[in-house]
C-alpha cells in the first residue's frame, strides 16, 4: 500500500549560487559523509558535474521528505538520509540513527529515481507501508 509519494525540482543554478557564498559549509549540511566525499571527488575532476550531483541529493531529501509526510523536522533531517547507487546505477535511499529506526518502526520501505539536466534536478520519492 502506498504511503506517500514526493516529488521535488530543484534549479541547479541555485545550488551553484548556495554552493557560492557558503562554500562546502552547505554541502557538509545536506550530505552523508559518504556523499560529501562522492561530491568532493565529483568537483574535483569535474566541478559543474558536483554541483548537479548536490542538487540530485538535495531534491531526492526533500521528495523523501514529502513522501513521508514530515517536512524536515526530526527524525527527517538532511545527513540522515543518504541517496547511494548500486553497483547498476539504480538510486537507493540509505536512512540513519533516528530516522532509520522510525521508519522501519513504521514498516516502510521507499524508492527513488533522481535525474538532471542542464539547469534543472528532479526527484520522485515512492514509500510504501508493508
Amino acid at each position: 500500500m502506498i504511503y506517500g509519494i514526493g516529488t521535488d525540482i530543484c534549479d541547479v543554478r541555485r545550488i551553484a549560487a548556495t554552493l557560492e557564498r557558503q562554500g562546502e559549509r552547505f554541502a557538509q549540511k545536506v550530505l552523508s559523509d559518504a556523499e560529501f566525499a562522492t561530491w568532493k571527488a565529483r568537483s574535483a575532476r569535474w566541478p559543474r558535474r558536483g554541483v548537479r550531483y548536490l542538487a540530485t541529493r538535495f531534491s531526492a531529501k526533500e521528495a523523501f521528505s514529502k513522501a513521508v509526510g514530515m517536512g524536515m523536522r526530526m527524525p527527517m533531517a538532511w545527513r540522515l538520509c543518504e541517496i547511494a547507487n548500486l553497483r547498476s546505477g539504480k538510486p537507493v535511499i540509505v536512512l540513519h540513527g533516528g530516522l532509520k529506526e522510525w521508519f522501519e518502526a513504521q514498516g516502510l520501505t521507499a524508492h527513488v529515481t533522481v535525474t538532471d539536466e542542464t539547469d534543472y534536478a528532479a526527484s520522485f520519492v515512492v514509500v510504501e507501508k508493508a
